[in-house]
């Protein structure tokens, strides 16, 4: 397995301000796992800068643009109570856009053929028209829709363990059923979306444990609900949205996994890569504040990739 790692120096230039969980020592606790030896030869890019044009088939020209305006030159401005701008946040989101879209590229030319980009700000919450949640454009959803554009695939998987729903990659694909939605999270937490009920155009799939739910609850989750749900759905590409938050140490969720379970499900999702999109797999990070808790996973998760 050829596994490429995507990463650039200005996802830790993304300031939150003192006390915000979505930190830029969260990219650098991942760097420093990654120095282990079992990473030596790990294929490491810099993303690069993406396109307003990848982002727009996702979010309209007007909320980027707002997006842009609302940047400061120094200090912090916020989007909403608790999604933060500072000087280098639009650069940190396009570049975040950019390791996404040229790991599909990647994955597509036969580069790679598995992909994890470690950028922030995350991206699953963020709605058409909607920056929340921490999260200003959202990669995961960007990359599907640059798979289609410019690949021709028809059928994307976009996989979410992250512990929060991700509202944003609902709204954007709730009409479209060429992308499958499919998400494990606890409920209820923010954002209060997620119910079994929630199916769209029949593309959506949400399986939300509890507070406190720990590795059986979610293996069975995704043996009764994900993967059916992929097997029925045959994707040309898997993305994950790969947030590890559900970790036992997370300050902001209930859940109770462990690295296992992260390595667990990866195992799974590559063997539904393998069976119908030639291996293909895009992780995206998510969330995951509780740093030790998120390095440790992150590690499980690309070794996981880098084995098979």
């Amino acid at each position: 397995m050829h596994t490429r790692f995507y990463h650039d120096p200005v996802f830790a230039e993304h300031m939150t301000g003192p006390g915000h969980p979505e930190r830029p020592e969260r990219v650098q606790a991942i760097a420093a796992a990654l120095e282990a030896e079992a990473f030596h030869f790990l294929d490491r890019a810099a993303a690069v800068e993406g396109t307003l044009e990848a982002i727009e088939r996702c979010h309209p020209e007007s909320f980027v643009r707002k997006i842009a305006k609302a940047v400061p030159d120094s200090g912090l401005a916020r989007v909403e109570y608790d999604t933060v701008l500072s000087p280098k946040s639009f650069a940190a989101a396009m570049h975040a856009v950019g390791g996404a879209c040229a790991g599909v590229d990647d994955l597509m030319s036969g580069a790679a053929s598995s992909v994890f980009v470690a950028g922030r700000p995350p991206g699953h919450h963020a709605e058409r028209q909607s920056a929340m949640g921490f999260c200003l454009f959202n990669t995961a959803a960007i990359a599907a829709r640059h798979a289609q554009a410019v690949h021709g695939l028809e059928r994307i998987a976009i996989v979410d363990w992250d512990v929060h729903h991700g509202n944003g990659t609902q709204d954007i694909f709730w009409e479209d059923p060429s992308v499958l939605y499919a998400s494990t999270h606890e409920m209820p937490l923010y954002p209060g979306t997620g119910a079994t009920t929630e199916i769209g155009a029949g593309n959506i799939v949400n399986a939300p444990l509890r507070s406190g739910d720990g590795s059986e609850p979610f293996r069975e989750a995704f043996k009764s609900r994900i993967l059916p749900a992929l097997h029925r759905f045959q994707p040309d590409l898997v993305i994950v949205s790969a947030g590890f938050d559900a970790h036992y140490r997370d300050p902001l969720g209930h859940l109770k996994l462990s690295e296992g379970d992260f390595d667990w499900a990866t195992s799974r999702l590559l063997d539904i890569a393998d069976r119908y999109c030639d291996g293909r797999l895009l992780s995206v990070l998510e969330g995951g504040y509780d740093l030790t808790g998120l390095a440790n996973s992150v590690a499980a998760h690309i070794q996981r990739l880098m084995t098979g």
